[in-house]
């Protein structure tokens, strides 16, 4: 059969349906005639025959052309929108004829030009990185604090020393509101200053909760922002200290009045994390580590990570040690979970968390909610339902197999550490978005919706997310 062409081998299948229908009904009558039975007893015979027959051809086509087409149609999407190259495998589609090898050819030649397209923004970003570096190099000399802010007052650009002076109240965050760090009646009367004489402005602002007072010069951007210059002595750095500049100027388009269900999904901050336990029971076993990265319009934002080793009160077992590495000594000192779940809710603020099983994970820090004083009301997706929208419920969607098929690197050292498989997932979400919006999935409540068809596989944690705003 492998070497006769598609069109022939249809051909002869509905052939063989034909033949085998005329077949049935002839040995159906002449069965009825033999034992002198009714008409019926033919019909009825002829029916089953007839049901049977195309139960076998229905079956058929779905192993050898309904199976095969769409997991050639998930291999050309995970191309298109992933980048992976690695080669189609013939026998995926053996009886489509030259279909697989076609689809590999054009992919591979597709592959090629973007290499060299690659190739040309790499030279470009090459160029850009090196701008950069002179002019953190330049920032370095000024002993100032620079914050850019977005006309919705979220955060767009922040070097080493603002990131110092944020830390002080919450972790620095792209895209978190100023509110976060700054008391909001000094914010809206500094923006109102700012406002009304279109001038730069001499303000003082105090840290959330009033421990500190900082003193700033505001000056006003075209859109509606705003630069924020904050000279606090107290948190300059050395001068041969690193001083990373973070930005997304992406982030100077507002959102305002939009819920998060109406919300582009590349428009949305993801905190992607992972815990390492001491067992898989969530009722009873406890956390040892977290770690946790920042992915914002499409990218991982460099230097916002959280990673902590977490003191679960009790002995770690062995085996517990063996999967992930870490031992009573380690996490000797280190804070409990109360203190660790307040410091990742900070970090995880305004983000949608992303997990992979999320509802094992998220059970650990809920269960310790009420006594740690925090709320865990973030909207959530899961990498496992994500994976079940986009390659079906039959493949595997272990984190593993779910890199693998995207041809995201699993460093092996880093497999099984909070912050190893957190930055995994981070990259199986990086490429899963944009195939969700290929396929149309390009609101976050139309997404949840998706994921809710499959249920049956894990919980959904997101009862409220509809109503509730970003």
């Amino acid at each position: 059969m492998l070497s006769l062409s598609v069109r022939l081998r249809v051909l002869l299948i509905f052939a063989g349906l034909a033949a085998g229908s005329v077949g049935i009904v002839g040995a159906a009558l002449m069965l009825a005639a033999r034992q002198n039975g009714p008409l019926l007893f033919a019909f009825v015979v002829a029916a089953f025959g007839l049901v049977g027959l195309c139960t076998l051809v229905w079956w058929l086509f779905d192993l050898n052309v309904a199976k095969p087409v769409e997991k050639l149609a998930t291999e050309l999407r995970i191309r298109a929108h992933t980048g992976a190259q690695h080669a189609i495998d013939p026998t995926v589609a053996r009886y489509l004829g030259d279909l697989a090898p076609a689809a590999d050819a054009v992919s591979k030649a597709l592959g090629a030009t973007a290499l060299s397209t690659a190739e040309a923004v790499a030279a470009e970003t090459r160029r850009l990185e090196a701008e950069r570096a002179r002019l953190t190099a330049l920032l370095t000399e000024i002993p100032v604090a620079t914050l850019l802010v977005s006309a919705d007052d979220r955060i767009v650009l922040y070097d080493g020393q603002a990131a110092e002076i944020l830390a002080q109240v919450a972790p620095p965050r792209l895209g978190s509101a100023m509110t976060d760090y700054f008391e909001p009646t000094e914010l809206e009367a500094m923006r109102g200053k700012v406002a009304k004489t279109g001038q730069p402005a001499e303000v003082r602002l105090r840290a959330r909760g009033g421990a500190q007072d900082f003193a700033a010069q505001a000056k006003p951007m075209e859109g509606g922002g705003y630069l924020l210059v904050i000279d606090d002595a107290e948190t300059r750095l050395s001068p041969n200290a690193a001083r990373p500049i973070v930005y997304d100027f992406d982030l100077t388009a507002v959102n305002a009045g939009q819920t998060i269900s109406d919300r582009p999904l590349s428009s949305l901050a993801y905190c992607v994390f992972d815990t390492e336990t001491t067992g898989l029971l969530p009722h009873r076993d406890e956390v040892v580590q977290i770690g946790a990265v920042r992915v914002l319009n499409g990218r991982l934002v460099p230097g916002e990570r959280f990673e902590t080793l977490v003191d679960p009160g009790r002995p770690i077992p062995e085996g517990a040690t063996r999967v992930h590495g870490i031992s009573d000594r380690m996490v000797d000192g280190a804070p409990g979970i109360h203190a660790a779940s307040r410091d990742f809710h900070r970090f995880a603020s305004g983000a949608v968390i992303v997990a992979h099983n999320a509802p094992f994970d998220m059970a650990f820090l809920r269960r310790h909610a009420a006594s740690a004083g925090v709320t865990w009301d973030h909207p959530i997706l899961d990498t496992v339902l994500l994976s079940a929208v986009l390659f079906g419920t039959t493949e595997q969607h272990t984190l593993d197999s779910l890199a693998a098929r995207l041809g995201v690197p699993v460093p092996e050292q880093r497999r099984h550490t909070a912050m190893g498989d957190a930055e995994v997932t981070a990259e199986v979400l990086l490429r899963l978005l944009p195939m969700l919006e290929a396929r149309g999935l390009r609101t976050f409540g139309a997404l949840i919706d998706e994921t809710r068809r499959h249920g049956r596989l894990i919980e959904d944690l997101n009862e409220s997310s509809r109503s509730r705003g970003s």
